[in-house]
């Protein structure tokens, strides 16, 4: 029986949703920085964790800068 990723609790055929290649439980996939429910298929992953594409995504991984992705993008070196 494959484990979960999040609780690592065994994932039973009913309750399994299938995304980056691993069985997770249905609440158990959400945004590893907002906790954000997500569903397979419509979200990001970085380093193999799952991410919502908007915000969270674009404002940790995308492009730096003013004006993109809101107030955490705003970056002054």
């Amino acid at each position: 029986m494959p484990k979960c990723p999040k609780c690592e609790k065994e994932v039973y055929f009913a309750e399994r949703v299938t995304s980056l290649g691993k069985d997770w439980h249905r609440p158990c996939l959400k945004c590893d920085k907002c906790n954000k429910t997500l569903s397979p298929g419509s979200h990001a992953a970085h380093e193999g964790k799952p991410y919502c594409h908007n915000p969270c995504y674009g404002a940790m991984f995308g492009p730096k800068g003013f004006g993109r992705g809101g107030t955490e993008s705003h970056t002054f070196k």
